[in-house]
């Protein structure tokens, strides 16, 4: 059958007063209904592919923002090593450097000799260290309260303040850990890694960066004076 004897007989079966096919204005307007999408780099139209995430480190002194920045270390109590209730209100308005410690772990002698420095250097300056033993990481706080604080103080002269054991990982972890760690994950997520981790805390109660036990307070250094002098 010719085209035009074919196209013919379709348009005798529409309905009587049917358009046959679209006028220029109804195609015009059909046209500007339409919403053209812009051409994707990989050359697919409307693909949706998420873009690289850049990973970045925090810049001290800026909190980070989660869901546990309403509150503030400040809304914790604790034990000292002695087993005394030390609420932590008491360290407002000071830059805070928070450690799990351990007496029997290979990085324990530098953290320990460096610690003491960086405090006795800045203790006058609105600066504090929080120790917290723990026992979780290859059993190396094995020993007693009083036989933590005695290495600590006869061995390397700590001044700073040493509180009661705790956990750091686990259902037991005690509350304010919980609080550090949603403040601040790490690359492993919420788990503390090993010991001598660090947060580090500015005046207003809020972690604001967290630095793997291999990062040496020394490394830190830096860091601190910058909240100290914010």
């Amino acid at each position: 059958m010719a085209p035009a004897t074919a196209t013919a007989a379709f348009t005798s079966l529409l309905p009587a007063g049917a358009s046959r096919l679209p006028s220029a204005a109804a195609a015009a307007g059909a046209a500007a209904s339409f919403v053209r999408l812009p051409r994707h780099p990989t050359g697919w139209a409307g693909a949706s592919v998420a873009a690289p995430r850049t990973a970045r480190r925090r810049a001290p002194g800026v909190a980070y923002a989660t869901a546990a920045t309403e509150k503030s270390i400040y809304d914790y109590t604790v034990k000292d090593i002695d087993g005394k209730d030390v609420p932590l209100k008491k360290f407002k308005n000071k830059v805070l450097l928070i450690v799990n410690v351990a007496s029997q772990c290979g990085l324990t002698t530098a953290n320990y000799t460096e610690l003491s420095h960086i405090y006795e250097k800045y203790k006058t300056q609105g600066f504090e260290i929080l120790a917290f033993p723990c026992n979780q990481f290859g059993a190396q706080e094995p020993g007693s309260n009083s036989q933590i604080k005695q290495f600590a103080c006869t061995r390397f002269k700590a001044e700073f303040p040493i509180f009661d054991k705790v956990d750091v990982n686990g259902p037991n972890t005690a509350p304010i850990y919980k609080f550090l760690k949603s403040s601040a994950g790490g690359f492993l997520g919420d788990l503390v890694k090993w010991n001598f981790e660090k947060f580090l805390v500015d005046k207003n109660g809020k972690v604001v960066e967290r630095y793997p036990p291999t990062t040496s307070p020394f490394q830190i250094e830096k860091d601190i004076q910058k909240l100290i002098a914010a």
